[in-house]
């Protein structure tokens, strides 16, 4: 007879009773912040790939604590047949004291595991001549499975014979893992060893130092795995300069890295000691694991469940729930609030499943969206889901999968941030990677099951052919090249969008070699080209039976082309345009006559620091320069900054995967950033104008104090908050959540700040279309004081409880003055037309059936509502 689940759920929890570590749970605490980044790919790839995302977020980390985990690996690279690898337990042994070795095989592994391999670890390179702080730990490393009668034995002693074979050996690997460590690490005294992981299938490596230093230490680089998790970063709580301290903590069979840090750490160790189970590395990530392993294997609840325990759906969200998951997750949360994490967290988990044939990579967010976080999907011949704390690393994965195979592209089919607790996706997304018959899928799906696909379309880029030209393609160039100014460069990319629907990628791959061609013959040609392809990659349209991510591939790809032919500023005086790299910075002069543009590469400079790319363009500045192209950037940081006052007349054009901070305290110039830019964009901006071709990240225009600002797409969490003077922003998508909190920016109609939130998007045919809901958060406008955002929301879809501190009121003809010319200059940037944002189901409206205002109410009144008298 099988036993039931709660019956084995209250064994397991009371076979756990001699686990518990003693002696107080330890409250401090460091500074949260830390970088991490995961993908699952449906072929194997290397460590070298996790290397490179993991070293372009140096500014989350510090040096002090790295990690990776893997996970669907190569059975001959690990010494062992492919049954091994499905069946065994990998238990690595982190050995602190070399000499512990023998007494730990002696008392912990061989009197219950039956040893299938084994295998020693010590560093390929010298520690020292990497720069880290701390040698790291030699591994030992087992393949295992519990011995029959170990295994027997310990079923019956805790009641649960009834049980699968693989739960009872799950828990004799989990129960046996906390002794080893409590003998050898976790008491008082000496730390000796301690296991590093035990799962199936799954490793976990771990340094003082950085990420990269692992892949570096341990020669990963040509080690090849299906899923890769990072972390950058101490732990926020416990022994902070101990390899044992730093991140992936294990479950049973997954990896968790996290950044940013509890506020109820110790209610949430608490919660686990009533489950036996403590920390013993005494950190808030170890017990995040803890409670997922807690709640999915044990309790044995579906992944839905566990997501909603950990970040609960909540306010608003809660209330647009169906009624029979309100149910639920009322249930789950009143017995399991006590354990569900508080404060700014973001995880990334790898997970095992062998007997199934199931990998997979899972993105949690908390519901206050504290942590910046960015998902991606594409799909082809080769299939990857990526998550991090950044966007730039991302596309450094990308960029780097691509330079070994190019069925990797150097863009992703989607991107998108998360909303924690939303009632839509419920903030997580896993990409689970399916094995079969020597066949591998990759599936994304959402905490509810919904699947994220990519568009349909054409998506092989043909490299070894010379492709020939489309209908129409010829005749383009010629036009082009005849007029050579920008108005021309509008008419060919006019004329492209046209034909683009009636032509193949190698069509479009012919256009972009020819548009690299006609660069060559001049300056005015070149300033043409490169304008043409810049609509191209900026501007959305029908891509036909193409995908866009395909288009933009060979589009970005034409334009860093374009940039390299560019004559070397050491060449000197030779045209409009002037070039300077990393090996060629030291020439860096004044304009010689004639020049109007710096193009700077910026792909080999440090991403901050006094030689980065945005402190080289400082130095041109203050030389002369007063127009500039950064590109080729990997997510370099702070460009636009450093120029300081009254830099009216500069302009500055971003192409690649820029870094954080980009036109901070800018006052005065114009930059143009031609993809999605990344967190602290604008922080306290006080004047100028920014232009964003995508998504902006977290706390754009914190503190900002004025400046023009257009987003085409979206914003994550935290847009506005303590903006103060005039900033008056376009958003055409929406915002995550905490949109213009704390907004102090006077009455817009006696020179104060504004937002104009169109809650629009584009769809896979480059159509404007509307969103479900035009701002889904729980917090619009709180506790502003000054200020107005203007909403477009025809089907009165905001709520009254959206709002703390704000009113909602209709917008008047003075209003609609107000902000008719931003969004005219709204429309000649994207080509979002007024026509669009008036139409509703196709008719036109009036301004005051489109748009609600959502204004400051007095604090006075406000008091009144809260509390009625």
């Amino acid at each position: 007879m099988a036993i039931d689940r709660e019956t084995l759920m209250r064994r397991l929890i009371d076979s756990r009773r001699g686990l518990l570590q003693q002696g107080p749970i330890r409250k401090e605490s460091e500074e949260g912040g830390c970088g991490v980044v995961g993908f699952a790919s449906s072929v194997p790839v290397g460590g070298r790939h996790i290397f490179e995302p993991s070293i372009q977020m140096h500014n989350r980390g510090n040096g002090k604590g790295g990690g990776i985990a893997c996970a669907c690996h190569d059975p001959e690279q690990l010494g062992v047949e492919a049954d091994t690898l499905k069946n065994d337990y990998i238990l690595q042994i982190a050995l602190l004291d070399p000499s512990a070795k023998g007494e730990v095989e002696a008392e912990f592994i061989e009197p219950f595991f039956n040893i299938d391999h084994k295998a020693e670890l010590t560093g390929v390179t010298d520690w020292q001549e990497l720069g880290m702080p701390v040698k790291p730990p030699d591994l030992a490393r087992y393949f295992v499975r519990v011995k029959d009668e170990v295994l027997s034995r310990f079923a019956s002693e805790n009641g649960i014979e009834e049980a699968t074979g693989r739960e009872v050996e799950d828990e004799f690997v989990y129960q046996n893992t906390a002794r080893l460590n409590l003998k050898y690490y976790s008491a008082l005294g000496d730390k000796r060893a301690f296991v590093m992981s035990h799962g199936r299938d799954l490793m976990i490596f771990k340094v003082v130092g950085y990420a990269e230093h692992v892949v570096q230490y341990y020669g990963l680089e040509d080690f090849k795995a299906h899923v890769w998790i990072a972390h950058q970063r101490y732990p926020t709580k416990g022994r902070v300069w101990h390899p044992a301290g730093s991140h992936p903590f294990m479950g049973m069979n997954e990896a968790l890295v996290h950044n940013g840090d509890f506020a109820n750490y110790y209610s949430v160790s608490e919660y686990l000691r009533r489950h036996n189970i403590s920390p013993q590395f005494l950190t808030d990530t170890e017990v995040s694991v803890q409670l997922f392993d807690l709640w999915r294997r044990t309790y044995g609840y579906p992944l839905e469940y566990v997501i909603e325990a950990m970040a609960p759906t909540s306010e608003h969200d809660f209330d647009q729930l169906p009624p029979e998951k309100q149910k639920v997750y009322g249930a789950i949360q009143a017995n399991h609030v006590a354990g569900s994490p508080d404060g700014p967290w973001f995880f990334i988990i790898a997970r095992s499943k062998p007997d199934e044939g199931m990998y997979r990579l899972l993105g949690i967010t908390d519901t206050a969206m504290l942590r910046p976080q960015v998902f991606a999907l594409q799909e082809g011949d080769v299939s990857i889901g990526l998550v991090a704390s950044e966007k730039q690393a991302i596309d450094a994965t990308l960029h780097s999968l691509h330079e070994e195979d190019p069925r990797f592209r150097l863009v992703a089919d989607r991107y998108w941030n998360a909303r924690g607790g939303s009632h839509t996706d419920g903030g997580a997304f896993s990409f689970t990677l399916h094995k079969n018959n020597g066949s591998s899928q990759l599936r994304c799906l959402d905490k509810f099951g919904k699947i994220i696909e990519a568009p349909e379309g054409e998506y092989a880029i043909d490299t070894k052919s010379e492709p020939s030209a489309p209908a129409g393609g010829e005749e383009l160039i010629k036009a082009l090249e005849a007029q050579a100014a920008s108005e021309g460069a509008r008419q060919c990319f006019a004329a492209v969008v046209e034909a683009i629907p009636k032509w193949n990628l190698a069509g479009v791959q012919w256009l972009a070699g020819a548009l690299v061609k006609a660069a060559q013959k001049g300056d005015a040609e070149m300033a043409a080209c490169l304008e043409a392809l810049t609509l191209l990659n900026d501007r959305r349209y029908d891509p036909g039976s193409i995908r866009r991510s395909a288009i933009l591939h060979v589009i970005r790809e034409a334009i860093n082309s374009i940039l390299d032919s560019v004559p070397s500023i050491a060449e000197g005086g030779k045209g409009k345009f002037a070039r300077v790299d990393w090996e060629t910075r030291g020439a860096i002069r004044p304009p010689k006559e004639g020049e109007r543009t710096l193009v700077i590469f910026g792909r080999d400079f440090p991403p901050e620091g006094d030689d980065n790319d945005a402190r080289l363009g400082v130095k041109a500045y203050e030389l002369g320069w007063k127009n500039f192209i950064h590109y080729g950037l990997k997510g370099q940081r702070f460009h636009g900054c450093g120029l300081g006052l009254n830099t009216q007349g500069v302009r500055i054009d971003v192409y690649g995967a820029s870094g954080d901070y980009l036109a901070s305290g800018i006052d005065g110039l114009e930059i143009r950033v031609h993809d999605n830019a990344q967190d602290q964009l604008c922080q306290i901006t006080k004047s100028g104008k920014v232009v964003i071709f995508g998504d902006v990240g977290q706390a754009f225009l914190y503190g900002g104090k004025g400046g023009e600002i257009y987003i085409m797409g979206n914003g994550a969490g935290r847009p506005l908050i303590n903006a103060v003077g005039r900033p008056r922003v376009v958003i055409n998508g929406t915002c995550l959540d905490y949109l213009a909190e704390s907004f102090m920016a006077g009455d817009p109609h006696k020179g104060g700040g504004f937002v104009i939130l169109n809650g629009m998007a584009f769809d896979d045919k480059g159509k404007v279309i509307e969103l479900d809901n035009p701002y889904p958060g729980s917090n619009l406008f709180s506790l502003a004081s000054g200020g107005a955002i203007f909403v477009r929301d025809p089907h009165k879809k905001l709520a009254d409880e959206q709002l703390n501190g704000g009113e909602y009121a209709e917008v008047t003809e003075k209003d609609w003055n107000l902000i008719l010319p931003y969004l005219r200059e709204n429309e000649e940037l994207f080509g979002i037309s007024v026509d669009d944002l008036l139409t509703v189901n196709g008719e036109k409206k009036s301004f005051s059936e489109v748009y609600r205002k959502v204004k400051a109410v007095k604090l006075d009144v406000l008091a009144k509502k809260q509390v009625p008298e």
